[in-house]
């Protein structure tokens, strides 16, 4: 199964876990989906829409585990994202991580492979 990744400020996501239940940030409400990346997508998505910021958890999620209400659609470049027509039971994260900046951007764990894709 390959693993998807969402980008999350951590109060957001340590909210949804003691709520049991992720509705998305304020983007994800926004355009009535859960933005999620490939392996091959986050690292962009981090440097495009999170540049700079701090205090933010990586949330890997097995993409199989999300049945129907997932879809892969066109965005940036025509690239298939996935995105979640549906809210997360946090205990679906498969891992959760910290997303430290470092003097280069956002520094990965090393399980984010760029073959992580769909």
């Amino acid at each position: 199964m390959p693993l998807i990744y969402k980008i999350c400020p951590e109060a957001l996501w340590r909210e949804a876990e003691a709520a049991g239940l992720f509705q998305g940030a304020p983007v994800d409400l926004a355009d009535g989906f859960i933005h999620f990346s490939t392996g091959g997508q986050v690292r962009e998505t981090a440097a495009r829409h999170f540049a700079s910021q701090d205090g933010l958890l990586l949330i890997a999620v097995d993409d199989a585990t999300l049945g129907e209400a997932l879809r892969y659609e066109p965005s940036r470049g025509g690239a298939l994202f996935p995105h979640l027509y549906a809210t997360l039971d946090p205990k679906q994260a498969r891992w959760i991580a910290p997303l430290p900046l470092g003097e280069n951007g956002h520094v990965f764990p090393e399980d984010v492979l760029p073959e992580d894709v769909a």
